[in-house]
């Protein structure tokens, strides 16, 4: 019987800057939402770390964003070989 597999598909490799902006985004967006509309209930129920899990994941996207742009352009260094 003979051996006749699919061709196997190009392993995906999208831009991933945008994802690191949309992770920037989310945080600050929760972060905001949470200051502004829900500060008294974190305050009475003890869930101020909340805010600080918003701000780190904010801040933590930065390097992340520069490893997503070193990724990019290693990525467009490839693709023009």
């Amino acid at each position: 019987m003979p051996n006749d597999q699919p061709p196997r598909p190009a392993p995906l490799d999208p831009p991933m800057v945008p994802f690191a902006v949309a992770g920037l985004i989310a945080w600050a967006v929760v972060g905001l939402v949470l200051l502004v509309f829900f500060r008294g209930w974190l305050t009475d129920h003890d869930h101020e770390n909340w805010l600080w899990t918003c701000l780190a994941g904010f801040l933590w996207g930065f390097p992340g964003l520069a490893v997503m742009l070193r990724h990019d352009a290693n990525r467009r260094r490839r693709r023009a070989n």
